[in-house]
């Protein structure tokens, strides 16, 4: 493979990165716990976007309870974020591994 031809399709690898990261961004991934006692929304750059809980699901006798479930729609929520991100790097690069990009 000539050098120019091999330029030119890293540019081109590169400006899909751009883009992937991009759109990547602009996603959000919900995620429910504890029957849909709890709802975790986080965006594409890893921030948890909000928290909803269910009146019902909130128990003074049993904290921990809830804690948990929180727990579990926020991790829910940020592996979900991580698992598409991944999918869309994984698609903008041809599926070459790069190392240190994901």
């Amino acid at each position: 493979m000539d050098m120019k031809k091999m330029m030119k399709q890293a540019q081109r690898m590169q400006a899909e990165m751009a883009k992937a990261q991009e759109e990547i961004k602009d996603l959000e991934f919900e995620a429910t716990a504890g029957g849909g006692a709890v709802k975790a929304v986080a965006t594409g750059d890893m921030a948890l976007k909000s928290i909803s809980i269910d009146p019902e699901a909130v128990d003074p006798e049993d904290v921990e309870m809830l804690e948990a479930t929180v727990l579990a729609a926020v991790n829910e929520a940020l592996r979900g974020v991580s698992d598409i991100s991944a999918q869309r790097m994984q698609a903008a690069t041809g599926g070459m591994n790069i190392p240190g990009l994901m």
